[in-house]
């Protein structure tokens, strides 16, 4: 009997890890709505977070930027921040359910009417934001509101669960633009048609430049801002704040940040996001490994970049 094949094994191996990471989320799907939430919140941030890291990534980052938090905050955001993300993951896991309940959330803030009218004039609308509260539910409130949105994405690394989050993706809202190079020719013809994207910014961006984020420098990628300042689009921050009740939500348009240049944009764009997570620190993503490469090659490299950005 010969041995399988590496790609065959290559593949069974992924689809046992995706089913493996799917299998928690196909158990709260089974319960109503209203329960499926905080029962996955719950599975997310006392069994899954311990087992993953989760929770001492998110001491180790507060840790990194904010060393005098008091020990009982910490621990406190060390299971309410993997809640949020475990509610964030059966919320995109049940879209239809999900559109019924945030289709109608009411938009605030100063720049709801600034996009209207750019809405009403045909010209394109970059919407940015972060891994904060749920910005699916803004998402699917804009779409709702007539603002063909387009959503700049990065597909999951386990092809089997990728299938199924994308999926659950595009049953939210299209079109989606998938990272790359076709992507972003995708994305760059939507924008010329008067389209509108939506970007998460937040991530350790490679080939981004060493920016300010809670004190410490945080590899940011320019790419928004240009592409703002290439297509006049405003650049508007919009949030999805989760409510007390773990269901709901608000979602608020900020005033577009001044069209100056790249670097100073994406610092604005930066310091909006810290005051927004400041003000509900148990809503942001902080397993990311956001400053990872605040410091070394990668850094010194953007650095450079950065320089170069502010000579020219």
């Amino acid at each position: 009997m010969t041995d399988p094949s590496p790609s065959f094994l290559d593949r069974a191996r992924d689809t046992a890890l995706g089913l493996a990471i799917y299998a928690p989320i196909a158990l709260a799907r089974r319960l109503p709505y209203r329960w499926r939430v905080p029962v996955m919140g719950w599975i997310t941030s006392r069994i899954i977070a311990p087992i993953a890291g989760y929770d001492r990534r998110v001491r180790d980052n507060l840790a990194h930027v904010l060393p005098d938090l008091p020990k009982a905050e910490v621990r406190r955001l060390s299971r309410t921040v993997a809640d949020n993300a475990g509610r964030n993951m059966i919320e995109l896991h049940s879209p239809n359910a999900f559109i019924a309940r945030t289709r109608d959330i009411p938009l605030e803030g100063p720049g709801v009417d600034l996009i209207r009218a750019a809405r009403a004039q045909g010209r394109p609308v970059i919407f940015v934001t972060g891994h904060f509260g749920n910005f699916h539910a803004a998402r699917v409130a804009l779409v709702a509101q007539g603002f063909d949105m387009g959503v700049f994405y990065r597909p999951m690394a386990n092809a089997f669960y990728n299938r199924r989050y994308t999926h659950c993706m595009e049953t939210l809202s299209t079109p989606m633009f998938q990272q790359g190079r076709r992507g972003m020719m995708q994305t760059v013809k939507h924008l010329r048609a008067g389209g509108v994207l939506a970007i998460l910014t937040d991530l350790n961006a490679l080939d981004g430049v060493p920016l300010d984020f809670f004190g410490k420098p945080a590899l940011s990628s320019l790419a928004t801002a240009e592409m703002a300042l290439k297509f006049d689009a405003p650049l508007v921050p919009v949030w999805a704040i989760r409510a007390e009740n773990g269901l709901d939500f608000r979602v608020i348009v900020e005033e577009p940040v001044p069209a100056t240049d790249p670097v100073t944009m994406t610092q604005e764009v930066n310091n909006r996001l810290e005051a927004m997570v400041r003000q509900h620190m148990d809503q942001w993503f902080w397993i990311h490994r956001r400053w990872k490469n605040g410091t070394g090659p990668l850094a010194d490299r953007g650095a450079k970049q950065l320089k170069k950005h502010r000579n020219d």
